[in-house]
């Protein structure tokens, strides 16, 4: 199963890198970006076979380590 996770930064967050790709794009000449936010973006290969079980691994995995829960919010896309 592959699984697919978005992790950006909650709504309210600073995002520097985010203005800093805004700023240098303008820069270069490229008009109408508003409000530009990076996140992070992960495929995991899982030899679960059973979609529930392997959201809760991956709720666990990014929970623990993939994503800082504090500040980001992170979604699941799972594919067989």
């Amino acid at each position: 199963m592959r699984a697919r996770v978005h992790i950006t930064l909650k709504p309210g967050v600073l995002d520097p890198q985010g203005k800093a790709i805004a700023s240098t794009l303008a820069r270069m000449g490229f008009e109408g970006v508003g409000e530009v936010r990076q996140g992070k973006y992960l495929e995991l290969d899982l030899a679960e076979t059973d979609p529930e079980v392997a959201r809760a691994r991956l709720d666990a995995m990014c929970a623990r380590l993939l994503a800082n829960t504090v500040i980001e919010d992170y979604t699941i896309d799972l594919a067989e």
